[in-house]
């Protein structure tokens, strides 16, 4: 029996008995938990939710990748972080001790509707849409996607009633501790490689030209990657001129390190909305991603975070998200056996990454 077999199993029979016997849902909730399994990127896009329902006195409780669990050791906005993994059914079964919640918020896929049941959520709210519909058993609230272009911070925020947040500012998330490492000396800029799938890697010359044009202007490229991707430094910097970080730092030490750097070049990943958090000027690529959906917006309207990217690509003509078709999405989630290499990404140049480094930060002028 896998892992997931037995979190499924926790959850379905923890979720009918808590719902056996129905408890109202406050009027104005006190306690809220928003529960789902996103990707670290998306996670930290939960923000401005946890700020709306901060400000109006509720306590939140957010569930985290346990990698991605230690960013918020100090409590920002005064949430409290749980890990959870559905491959590792030992983070479930901690869960179900948890609870219970006046409020539960599922961003995403709703099957975590499921788990919010099994926590002891007395009202549920999710996005309308999700296939099949047994996902939304649970679902107390179902709302609609807006109809508009928005960002995933907004859409997310706006499951909830109330006045928005103000917009997030630097010093409103504490730097978590680290572990001490040797960071760089003098002002340098970090190149982060990786990303999820090779449809959103930037080719390897490129990154080479980008280090050698940042060290002509007096800034020392560092390169950043995950564990297991040290293959992409070597490929971007084959003469191995610049240091590497790659594989070697948790998330807290990125943290750090991203925080006292000049700039930050990432795709469209996780880091690259780590460098937002952290207060970092930031350039992140977006090919078949949509830098619409993960764009500023509202919250993150005041961060120096800036997307580098070609409009109207013809090929990013997908219009899901989360299983939901909305009709103003423009994304592409194909596979890499569905695309033989990331035009995307490449038709992304280096010029426009430095004048677009030089607007952001004149460190590239």
């Amino acid at each position: 029996m896998g892992e997931r077999f037995r979190t499924r199993s926790l959850v379905v029979s923890r979720a009918f008995a808590q719902r056996s016997v129905l408890t109202p849902a406050p009027a104005r909730p006190r306690t809220a938990l928003v529960a789902h399994n996103l990707l670290l990127g998306d996670t930290l896009m939960l923000t401005g939710l946890v700020a709306k329902l901060a400000i109006q006195g509720v306590q939140v409780t957010l569930l985290a990748s346990p990698a991605a669990a230690p960013l918020y050791a100090r409590r920002p906005y005064g949430v409290r972080v749980l890990p959870f993994r559905p491959a590792d059914s030992a983070t479930t079964a901690a869960l179900l001790g948890e609870g219970p919640f006046d409020l539960a918020v599922v961003p995403g896929d709703n099957r975590y509707s499921w788990l919010a049941a099994a926590m002891g959520a007395a009202h549920i709210v999710a996005h309308a849409g999700d296939r099949p519909w047994t996902k939304d058993w649970f679902v107390d609230g179902a709302r609609p996607y807006p109809g508009q272009p928005s960002t995933w911070t907004d859409m997310v925020a706006a499951l909830v009633e109330g006045a928005d947040p103000r917009p997030y500012a630097r010093g409103d998330w504490a730097a978590p501790p680290f572990t001490p490492f040797e960071a760089p000396q003098g002002p340098y800029a970090v190149l982060h490689v990786g990303a999820s799938t090779p449809l959103k890697r930037w080719p390897a010359e490129r990154w080479n030209a980008l280090a050698g044009a940042l060290e002509a202007r007096g800034v020392a490229p560092v390169w950043s990657a995950g564990r297991g991707e040290e293959a992409l430094v070597a490929e971007a910097d084959p003469a191995r001129r610049y240091r590497s970080f790659a594989g070697v730092l948790d998330l807290p030490q990125l943290w750090k390190l991203l925080a006292h750097a000049r700039l930050l070049v990432a795709p469209d990943t996780g880091v690259a909305h780590l460098g937002r958090v952290a207060w970092t000027p930031t350039l992140a690529i977006f090919g078949p991603g949509s830098a619409v959906i993960c764009g500023n917006g509202g919250f993150w309207r005041d961060t120096p975070w800036r997307a580098v990217t070609r409009e109207a690509f013809p090929c990013r003509d997908q219009r899901v998200l989360f299983r939901r078709e909305i009709e103003w999405v423009r994304r592409c989630g194909r596979s890499t056996r569905e695309c033989d290499r990331p035009r995307c990404m490449e038709a992304v140049s280096l010029g426009e990454v430095l004048d677009a480094a030089a607007a952001l930060t004149g460190i590239a002028r």
